[in-house]
């Protein structure tokens, strides 16, 4: 079958992509899903940073690939061996595809898992193979999902069935944003009631750090970025400070607010140096976590005797540390119950001939989080 997709065909271009336009929308070839394997029809997906990533050179891939990985959908067909879902069945997709069976599965860290690890950075399905072609000539995957689309052909793995009542739009979201920036702070922090934390970065994951924070119980949570409107945003969702990072007082008055520093900091803006201001932030004995992915070659300095001394602890957090098919549903039932706005998160609906102009959004910091309805 033919489907509409967006191809990215070389990364680095400039900026503004509205002129580039490293994103093509090309007519392509999909085949039918194999064993084990499902065919969704995308009905929105979310432009994230990790795109962007791609886009940027940040996060080098193969090329050319069809691009998107925060989605949500319909099954419309299913592969040979497919026996736990039906045709009509809504789904979210899940850019890790979890085997279930190498040591990192087994120890119910399903986001480590090693064959699913393998075929995102191949850029095929978990089985290896690829779907997606145009002119006969193979277009790679994007990390196992590939939905910047009107239909994709994922592993069985790549979804989790979801609740018909929810609409696709705001389903979407739980694909990334929410698993990513509230399972930083449920799954891998567990942060306990009553202590302080601050989120670093407020795209959409960080802002969904912020509110898992508010909803663990923290007695203070600090937001913090550059841009003021998102600021604005941060106090609107129950932040009980925001501070704009380009103050040169930023740190200090952190430490003010807290005594030394926070409990737990989170940093979730793709950058080595809000990393460092998330480091800096945390109190003595504390934990800083980070959930994004600067450029692989960028690193930070740390003073190991500080590490020591003070017993500080730095994790990472990969894909909120999350069991997509528990995490997920539970994420849904707190946002239905409204603890969890996710709904707020969402700002321009665009549809796949606006996605270039919608990443220079993103890039600019001029949005939350864009839904693609294609």
């Amino acid at each position: 079958m033919k489907t509409r997709a967006a191809v990215l065909y070389a990364m680095e271009q400039p900026r503004p992509y509205a002129v580039s336009r490293p994103l093509v929308i090309e007519e392509l070839d999909l085949a039918p899903p194999g064993d084990g394997e499902v065919l969704i029809r995308i009905r929105a997906a979310g432009l994230c940073h990790s795109d962007l990533s791609t886009i940027n050179g940040d996060r080098p891939r193969q090329m050319p690939m069809a691009l998107g990985h925060e989605a949500a959908g319909e099954i419309v067909e299913l592969g040979a061996g497919v026996k736990d879902l039906v045709v009509g069945d809504h789904v979210i997709l899940v850019f890790v595809p979890s085997c279930g069976h190498c040591l990192p599965c087994m120890e119910g860290r399903p986001a480590l898992c090693e064959p699913g690890a393998k075929a995102n950075g191949a850029g095929t399905l978990l089985s290896g193979g690829m779907r997606l072609s145009h002119n006969g000539k193979p277009v790679f995957h994007h990390i196992g999902v590939s939905a910047f689309a009107e239909y994709a052909v994922v592993a069985r793995e790549s979804v989790v069935k979801i609740d018909r009542s929810l609409p696709f739009e705001e389903a979407a979201l739980f694909g990334c944003a929410v698993i990513t920036g509230a399972g930083a702070v449920i799954n891998t922090a567990k942060v306990p009631p009553g202590t302080t934390a601050a989120v670093v970065g407020l795209g959409g994951v960080g802002l969904m750090s912020m509110l898992a924070a508010k909803l663990s119980g923290c007695r203070t949570v600090i937001a913090i970025d550059m841009l003021d409107d998102k600021l604005a945003l941060a106090r609107q969702l129950g932040a009980t400070h925001a501070i704009n990072a380009r103050e040169a007082t930023c740190v200090e008055q952190v430490r003010d607010l807290t005594g030394g520093g926070v409990d737990f900091a989170f940093e979730m803006a793709s950058s080595v140096k809000a990393l460092e201001l998330a480091y800096k932030i945390t109190r003595r004995g504390g934990t800083t976590i980070t959930g994004s992915l600067p450029h692989p070659t960028h690193t930070m300095a740390l003073p190991a005797t500080n590490l020591v001394a003070e017993e500080r602890t730095i994790k990472g957090s990969y894909v909120g540390s999350c069991v997509p098919g528990r995490d997920i549903p539970r994420f849904i039932s707190l946002y239905q119950q409204g603890l969890l706005p996710v709904d707020r998160l969402m700002s321009e609906r665009i549809g796949l001939d606006q996605i270039n102009e919608g990443f220079d959004r993103l890039a600019d910091g001029g949005s939350v989080r864009q839904i693609l309805v294609p």
